[in-house]
């Protein structure tokens, strides 16, 4: 019986030694840094987009475009201790442009040197904020000349559009009419600038040698389909720096964002 609990006590300390060895056990990540991928999927409901594809609203009303476009800014990631990283601010301003897409229709923006962590979330901006955008020309880089060349800046008020759709709708005896949603900001004056906040599916792991990758689906029916349903009858067929019109198209874009999975690579 002794040797019996003389054994039983090895054991048990043996046990009670390797549990407090791996727990004594973390991964140093003081000093690594890795590079983070965003992947944006552009879709209509649970249908691909595809350019001068017909795609029908709840409301009967259809619409086909051949353009769609917006500004991605101020990203940063959310760690699993809550400690949050901020790519520069040169580097973390961006046009999301579906013609840019790879043949499945993805674009992808990467951030290099991402302090290495665990993270759980991510946030972006939709549009230029105010603070981005008092800066001037100087201030904005070589944002400012990219935005212009890519038709998403204003050529007859200040200010950036933030997202740009351009096609046609068909609504009851109306077919085949212009459809143009632009909607941004107008200097101080009309502030349409948004955040959108996402939990990830799972965790992606910023490590020397690997790169996540976060799959963004992004459901264009929503911004007429948001949080406010809006019809093209109704004169959302031509928005552009509407006072009412604007902050409803903002506010029904910040719902179109989705996390999918994340890819750790």
């Amino acid at each position: 019986m002794k040797f019996k609990n003389i054994f039983g006590a090895i054991a048990i300390c043996s046990i009670i030694a390797s549990c407090s060895s791996d727990d004594s056990t973390t991964e140093n990540l003081e000093g690594q840094s890795g590079p983070i991928t965003l992947k944006f999927d552009n879709g209509v409901g649970d249908q691909d987009f595809i350019f001068n594809s017909n795609y029908n609203k709840s409301d009967g009303e259809s619409f086909k475009l051949e353009t769609l476009k917006y500004i991605i800014s101020n990203v940063r990631f959310t760690d699993n201790n809550g400690n949050t990283f901020t790519p520069p601010s040169n580097e973390n301003i961006f046009i999301v442009d579906e013609a840019n897409g790879n043949n499945a229709g993805e674009i992808f923006v990467s951030f290099n040197d991402v302090q290495a962590a665990d993270y759980t979330q991510v946030t972006f901006g939709l549009g230029v904020d105010q603070d981005r955008f008092a800066q001037g020309a100087a201030g904005q880089g070589d944002f400012l000349q990219q935005a212009q060349d890519a038709g998403m800046f204003w050529t007859w008020a200040s200010g950036y559009k933030f997202m740009r759709l351009d096609g046609t709708f068909t609504s009851g005896a109306r077919v085949n009419e212009a459809l143009n949603i632009h909607m941004g900001s107008v200097g101080t004056s009309l502030d349409n600038y948004r955040e959108v906040t996402l939990d990830l599916t799972n965790t992606a792991r910023v490590r020397e040698g690997s790169n996540p990758e976060i799959h963004l689906k992004v459901d264009i029916m929503k911004i007429l389909e948001g949080t406010t349903t809006v019809s093209f009858a109704d004169g959302y067929d031509q928005v552009h720096t509407d006072a009412t019109e604007t902050p409803i198209i903002a506010d029904n874009f910040m719902q179109s964002f989705s996390v999918d999975h994340v890819h750790n690579d």
